[in-house]
């Protein structure tokens, strides 16, 4: 299926808002509980959508994903260029409001650091933004939210530091490129293993690896435990699927 075409405006629109009462590009200006809530799973389903097929992937499967019609898709994104740029934007902005509320909730630097990563695991910056950055042009708002971004990170690390939480010798690029990694999901594997759940529980082992000597107790691994046998599983699986693939056409 080809990707849906970007419509004109409406005509008889009163400029500078979209139907719901959000602003141009889809921010959220002051919008009804109901329209927040429906531009939230638009943004998250076009995500997960652009992360599998490109920037070009057909905005009406992002409806359908979501859950809405094409027609409120449009209403709170008016074009393809808006909806990624609002993609873009809402990472950045529930990323920069993830580092203020864990470092209000945690119990220590280290706490507020996994819950940050985890979160942004959960949001797939790395594998989102590699596919999106280069369709947007970075205004003072996009460029002041991602530099908004970095700082308060680095704060964090720099705090689990000086606790002595957090070995010295880490950097800020041990942290978001370790996120970035974790977010590519395994080739073939993924659809047999849940790859996010698998993802958390190998940031939580790389987690343990960033603390300090004499540190408080790990946090136990979480699910799923893949064994050898789960491997052999796998491998009889794609062996199988393979087969029926390219099985022999009726004749």
């Amino acid at each position: 299926m080809g990707a849906a075409a970007d419509p004109p405006q409406a005509p008889g629109k009163t400029p500078g808002t979209t139907p719901d009462g959000s602003a141009p590009g889809g921010k959220p200006g002051r919008m009804r509980a109901d329209a927040l809530r429906n531009r939230r799973l638009i943004l998250d389903a076009a995500r997960d959508v652009f992360i599998e097929a490109g920037p070009d992937a057909p905005l009406d499967e992002i409806a359908r994903r979501a859950g809405v019609g094409i027609a409120t898709l449009y209403r709170r994104f008016p074009d393809r260029e808006a909806l990624i740029r609002g993609v873009v934007l809402h990472t950045f902005t529930v990323l920069s409001d993830t580092v203020q509320a864990v470092r209000e909730e945690a119990a220590d630097p280290f706490d507020a650091l996994r819950r940050f990563m985890h979160v942004a695991l959960d949001q797939k910056i790395g594998a989102a933004m590699p596919a999106l950055v280069g369709c947007v042009d970075f205004d003072d708002e996009l460029d002041n939210a991602r530099r908004g971004l970095g700082s308060p990170i680095e704060e964090l690390l720099r705090e689990a530091q000086a606790a002595g939480l957090v070995r010295p010798d880490v950097a800020f690029g041990d942290i978001t490129l370790m996120v970035i990694r974790l977010c590519r999901a395994l080739p073939a594997v993924t659809k047999l293993l849940v790859d996010d759940r698998l993802a958390h529980r190998q940031l939580d082992i790389y987690l343990d690896g960033l603390r300090s000597d004499g540190t408080p107790a790990r946090h136990s691994l979480p699910p799923p435990l893949v064994t050898l046998a789960d491997f052999d599983r796998i491998r009889a699986e794609l062996h199988a699927a393979h087969k029926n693939e390219n099985g022999s056409a009726p004749g």
